[in-house]
């Protein structure tokens, strides 16, 4: 699936789960067919993500709500502004206002996030990369934000990257038998489908680098200190993409990004990050 249809079926689901059998403050107080007009307001600064969400969730309630934006995503955001104005149902702006504040608030604050961590890179030829970290049916616009405030993003799920990580390893019977078997399983089931491979020591990758030419894209060096990743880096030298994964932080990518790793992935941009403060007000015509 898309973006769209995957982003269609979350507000469907989203909406169900809120409404259930019906919208009984609104339906007990508003006129069906009123409509109206309602401002999103920013009471905190930090880097605006969910603005085309916000969007789709509004179209997706009532075909006819106009919908305009005052800034963009991935925008910088200061306290008093507006993102946007809407106009439609009243029914659905009430019913949709809960909806489209966890969305943006939640996504503003990994944007937020990412976006000090990226900060930290410019200069250094690392990129950021998210990882599957995230909350459950809610991954789709959390790795949307991280893209929003400048990361990358690595595999979506289990079913677009093969990733041999220690358990498949360890249950296989070792690194070079599990490359072998995922090899095959490229060749004659998922052509095409890439493959990396975790390693826990320079030992580990001299067995990657030696068993994987050919096979494997790219390295993991997990939990990996910046020397052992440096270490690392000029074995591997340009014959894989390395990837850096583990105890990485604010205070010490910068390390990291100084062995000249191509990528460092942080789970905490997702499940660390703290939502921002947005409120849908009413605005009276």
């Amino acid at each position: 699936m898309n973006f769209t249809t995957q982003l269609e079926h979350l507000i469907d689901e989203a909406l169900k789960e809120d409404i259930g059998d019906g919208d009984h403050s609104t339906l007990s107080s508003i006129t069906t067919g009123a409509r109206g007009k309602a401002v999103l307001k920013i009471k905190q600064d930090g880097i605006l993500a969910g603005m085309r969400v916000a969007e789709k969730i509004f179209s997706y309630k009532d075909k006819e709500a106009v919908f305009s934006a005052f800034k963009k995503d991935g925008e910088t955001m200061k306290v008093g502004e507006k993102a946007f104005e809407v106009m439609a149902a009243v029914h659905t702006i009430l019913q949709c206002e809960r909806l489209v504040l966890n969305c943006m608030q939640r996504m503003s604050g990994i944007a937020t996030l990412t976006k000090q961590y990226t900060k930290k890179l410019e200069g250094y030829k690392t990129r950021l990369l998210d990882t599957r970290k995230t909350t459950p049916n809610f991954r789709l616009l959390e790795k949307e934000a991280v893209r929003i405030g400048g990361g990358v993003n690595h595999r979506f799920g289990l079913y677009d990257m093969i990733m041999l990580k220690d358990n498949h390893i360890d249950y296989c019977g070792g690194i070079e038998k599990a490359i072998e078997k995922a090899a095959e399983y490229v060749r004659s089931t998922r052509p095409g489908l890439k493959i990396e491979v975790e390693t826990r020591s320079i030992d580990d990758v001299k067995k990657v680098i030696n068993a994987g030419k050919g096979k494997v894209f790219r390295i993991m060096l997990d939990n990996f200190k910046p020397g052992q990743v440096k270490e690392a880096v000029m074995l591997i030298k340009e014959d894989f993409e390395t990837e850096a994964s583990g105890g990485i932080s604010l205070d010490n990518i910068e390390e990291y990004a100084k062995t000249g790793v191509d990528y460092v992935s942080v789970g905490a941009l997702i499940h660390q990050a703290k939502s921002l403060d947005l409120s849908l007000k009413a605005v009276i015509i």
